[in-house]
């Protein structure tokens, strides 16, 4: 018998273009599917390879935001996978500084670093595709402007 849960099949798009982090929700949103969760070590490489490969700000926007009394994904998702810079997590940030981005770095692992939301930053989108016929889950990359 198959797996019952359903499978995403993700598609990241690259968005050079820069916004604050509530237009880039909205142009995700609008155009794709959700801006960008990170559930493993493996989707953050894949996307960091796939970031180093444009121009894009030194940070850009992820799904993640500071709500109430915790960091949520707007997809709803689960944080079973963290990658904070050295300071860690921000446990009650400031009032603008609720937003998370992805630090695009050359060889060394990303980390995401909490930023002021009104700030013009790139971003990645994904697109999301059920499938549950089959239980696989997998990372396809491509760029949008």
């Amino acid at each position: 018998m198959l797996d019952e849960d359903p499978v995403f099949c993700y598609s990241a798009v690259v968005v050079e273009e820069e916004k604050t982090w509530e237009e880039a929700l909205e142009y995700c949103r609008e155009h794709h599917d959700d801006l960008a969760s990170v559930a493993s070590e493996t989707e953050m490489l894949l996307i960091q390879k796939e970031l180093n490969k444009y121009h894009t700000t030194k940070h850009v926007w992820i799904g993640l935001r500071f709500l109430s009394k915790d960091w949520l994904w707007v997809d709803g998702q689960e944080m079973d996978y963290e990658a904070w810079d050295e300071g860690g997590k921000p446990l009650c940030p400031q009032a603008k500084m609720k937003c998370a981005a992805l630090q695009k770095t050359g060889g060394r692992l990303s980390s995401w670093r909490a930023h002021d939301c009104e700030k013009r930053l790139s971003f990645i989108s994904f697109g999301t595709h059920e499938n549950k016929e089959r239980p696989r889950r997998y990372l396809k990359t491509s760029k949008r402007n």
